[in-house]
């Protein structure tokens, strides 16, 4: 039979990024059970929070917490109460100091809405499930409430002893795509569980975004737009130069000339031959003569 990978994890560090970002080389186990036990503590304590994801990152002795979620009042709480008695908690346990950050889904800036967010879909059917609504119905409404908001494909899968039968199954129910297989492919992934009278119910939900280009892609997509550009004169060319203003001469100095050679007749000048009276050159002659004598 074949198994699921899950969708974020198979795109980790492709188009996702990591959800917990520090690096450890000693203490490797020891901040990897704090992550743990600070993401189900966050959650059991916050069950109607509306909580997506929750992030984590570290530098030395301090510590960030980032909740994302669809009701911020209810993690804030009565001037912001409830989130300063969380960070104490998470102190107590860690023995570093903790910062927490709720990031409000609702507003403009946020890159998915409540309505299409896998993780608040599953627990909006599980919590369905729990007051009796038939599985059927809840996993409809689920999908045409994701399609509504945006989402170009919707897939709610439920597992166990759905409407009270003796032998649980699986049934699922699905609207427009989702690849899987695709890398590329945006697909959110959620689940949750309903504890009902009959047992156990698993619910998973599959909401696919759109293809997003990796990060690789990313880098050589903008490279390749550069360089046509350039060859079209766009952005990064090089201007040409105008009719009107004239060309700056050359910074570049000239090298010295050589110095002409001795067989060489001096370069001529402009400048008149200076004549010698004849009255300097007879004593010169005179003296000549005696000594020829």
């Amino acid at each position: 039979m074949g198994h699921k990978v899950h969708p974020y994890g198979f795109r980790l560090g492709v188009i996702y990024p990591w959800k917990s970002n520090w690096y450890a080389k000693r203490d490797y186990a020891e901040h990897l059970h704090e992550d743990i036990w600070i993401r189900k503590h966050i959650r059991s304590r916050l069950t109607r929070a509306g909580i997506s994801s929750i992030d984590i990152e570290r530098k030395g002795d301090q510590i960030w917490v980032f909740i994302r979620t669809a009701r911020p009042g209810i993690v804030i709480g009565r001037k912001g109460a409830e989130v300063d008695r969380l960070r104490k908690d998470i102190e107590r346990y860690t023995k570093k100091r903790v910062d927490v950050k709720v990031e409000d889904m609702n507003q403009a800036s946020s890159e998915v809405r409540p309505e299409t967010d896998a993780a608040l879909l599953a627990q909006g059917v599980a919590e369905q499930l729990v007051g009796r609504v038939a599985f059927r119905r809840a996993m409809r409404r689920a999908v045409q409430t994701a399609m509504r908001s945006g989402a170009l494909g919707v897939r709610v899968a439920t597992a166990g002893r759905l409407g009270g039968t003796e032998m649980g199954r699986k049934e699922w129910y699905r609207e427009g795509r989702v690849p899987l297989h695709t890398l590329r492919a945006k697909v959110d992934f959620g689940t949750a569980e309903a504890r009902t009278t009959m047992g156990a119910i698993g619910v998973k939900v599959w909401v696919y975004h759109g293809d997003e280009v990796p990060y690789r892609e990313q880098e050589t997509e903008r490279a390749r737009a550069r360089a046509t550009a350039r060859a079209r004169g766009g952005l990064g060319a090089r201007p040409a130069p105008r009719a009107d203003v004239p060309a700056e001469p050359a910074s570049i100095e000239a090298p010295p000339a050589p110095a002409p050679a001795e067989s060489e007749a001096p370069p001529a000048t402009d400048e008149a031959p200076v004549e010698v009276p004849a009255a300097v050159e007879a004593p010169a002659a005179a003296e000549t003569e005696g000594g020829e004598a």
